[in-house]
């Protein structure tokens, strides 16, 4: 047991986090890094970032780079098909043999239920982009988003500043005009992208396109929100919603013993747009009693990174024991308790 050593790794499309773990269940070494998403990188890059942030955990560990870990649980944004995710470990297996003996790998959403409870539930991301899963105690998953920025990013920060943008140029072109003024929306859509003209935006999408800068949109919208802006507050509101949206979507097919525990649904909210919970409040409370017959749920945030849930998942999926107080890991931020 002394020399078993679990990295967890928790990668999005903007920051990785590395921990190791010993079979104490101590966090030994933590490293942070850029953005490991296979989908946006290629596979070798992200392997090379992991490895690159793997060996700097092990030597702020004094561990020597040369000894692979007993296991390491990779949590990845796009690590959502079985099969591309055994071509990324097997790359690591042949091109980083030192890394690891064993790994565990799903997504994003699949390590953080894991800081949770091994018996399964909800975890609703909404950072860079956005994806709602819900994993039952048999096993059983159901998904919601998690499409990347074409296809469903619902509710994220990239979401939020898309929306922004589209409004304004709707509004321009007298598509769909907007139900309040748009000039402190544009005026910060300029400063961010340092523009002049809605003609100056369309590199940004079409040629020299970067996803996170354009979520970067969204802080300094919640910014224009939190000082009034009636159009920000809309976005934000409509934000919520859909967030509200993702998480009643994987709720329908829960177990019941999720249901059951005390506080109702437990949902873990991931990401920055979280910070936001003032501004995304009112659209989530009336997606929720309109448009559902939840009785009561619970949002609760990390108090520690996902990265000790990836750890987790992988010595439940490897049959390693691992010592764990789940109700460290959290904290509630909100219950919804529907009004009879």
């Amino acid at each position: 047991m002394a020399n078993i050593i679990i990295g967890g790794v928790e990668g999005g499309a903007t920051h990785t986090t590395v921990v190791l773990i010993d079979s104490d269940g101590n966090i030994l070494s933590k490293a942070r890094g850029p953005g490991t998403n296979h989908f946006l990188l290629g596979m070798k890059e992200c392997r090379r970032r992991i490895a690159e942030l793997v060996d700097d955990a092990k030597k702020e560990a004094e561990l020597s780079e040369d000894i692979p870990l007993t296991a390491i649980g990779l949590s990845l944004s796009g690590c959502e098909q079985e099969e591309t995710n055994q071509e990324l470990v097997r790359g690591f297996l042949e091109v980083y043999p030192s890394l690891s003996e064993r790994y565990a790998i799903g997504s994003d959403t699949e390590g953080s239920v894991a800081c949770l409870s091994n018996k399964g539930g909800i975890t609703c991301i909404a950072g860079t982009g956005s994806n709602t899963i819900l994993i039952n105690s048999d096993g059983s998953k159901a998904q919601c988003g998690g499409w990347g920025h074409i296809l469903g990013d619902a509710g994220s920060a990239y979401g939020i500043a898309l929306e922004a943008i589209k409004i304004y140029f709707d509004d321009n072109d007298d598509f769909r005009k907007s139900p309040y003024p748009t000039n402190v929306v544009w005026n910060t859509i300029k400063e961010h992208f340092d523009v002049t003209s809605h003609w100056n935006l369309l590199p940004h999408f079409y040629t020299h396109f970067k996803k996170d800068h354009i979520a970067a949109l969204c802080k300094k919208l919640s910014v224009c929100a939190n000082e009034g802006d009636e159009l920000s507050k809309l976005i934000f509101r409509n934000a919520g919603k859909d967030l509200g949206r993702c998480i009643s979507a994987v709720i329908a097919k829960a177990s019941n013993d999720l249901c059951d525990r005390d506080g109702g649904f437990l949902v873990l909210c991931v990401g920055s747009v979280w910070l936001s919970w003032d501004l995304l409040r009112e659209g989530f409370i009336q997606w929720m009693d309109e448009h559902t017959t939840i009785k009561q749920l619970s949002l609760v945030r990390l108090t520690t990174t996902m990265a000790v849930g990836a750890a987790f998942m992988a010595a439940d999926r490897l049959h390693i024991p691992l010592p764990r107080d789940y109700k460290q890991n959290y904290q509630e931020f909100y219950r919804y308790i529907r009004k009879l």
